[in-house]
C-alpha cells in the first residue's frame, strides 16, 4: 500500500533559519501525530566570484595582481511528511523569512 506524502524542500543563506524552520516543522509533525522523515541536509552548493581589485588591471606594480574572493553558500534540507491536511495547512502559515526557499510537492 503506498502512502501519500508531502516532500518539503528548502534553501537558503542560514543554516540557522533553515535548521529554525525545520524544528517548527517537526513540532507540527508530533502535534498532529503524521510520520516525518528528516530534515535531510543535502548538499551545500558554493557560489565562488573572484575579482580584480584595481579596475586598470595591472595590479600591485609588481607584477602580482590582488584578487578579491567573494563566496555565497546555500544549504539545502529535504523534509517527507504524511499528508495530513491539517497539518499541512499550518505548514503553510508558518512565518517563512525572504532569504529562505521553501517548495511543497505531493508525491
Amino acid at each position: 500500500m503506498l502512502m501519500e506524502y508531502a516532500r518539503i524542500k528548502l534553501a537558503g543563506k542560514s543554516y540557522q533559519k533553515l535548521d529554525e524552520i525545520c524544528n517548527m516543522i517537526k513540532e507540527i509533525a508530533e502535534k498532529y501525530g503524521v510520520s516525518i522523515r528528516g530534515p535531510i541536509p543535502m548538499p551545500t552548493k558554493t557560489l565562488k566570484v573572484v575579482t580584480m581589485k584595481t579596475p586598470c588591471g595591472d595590479g600591485t606594480g609588481h607584477g602580482n595582481a590582488t584578487y578579491d574572493r567573494w563566496e555565497m553558500r546555500i544549504h539545502k534540507r529535504v523534509i517527507d511528511i504524511g499528508s495530513n491536511e491539517r497539518a499541512l495547512r499550518q505548514i503553510v502559515r508558518l512565518p517563512i523569512p525572504e532569504d529562505v526557499k521553501i517548495d511543497i510537492e505531493l508525491r
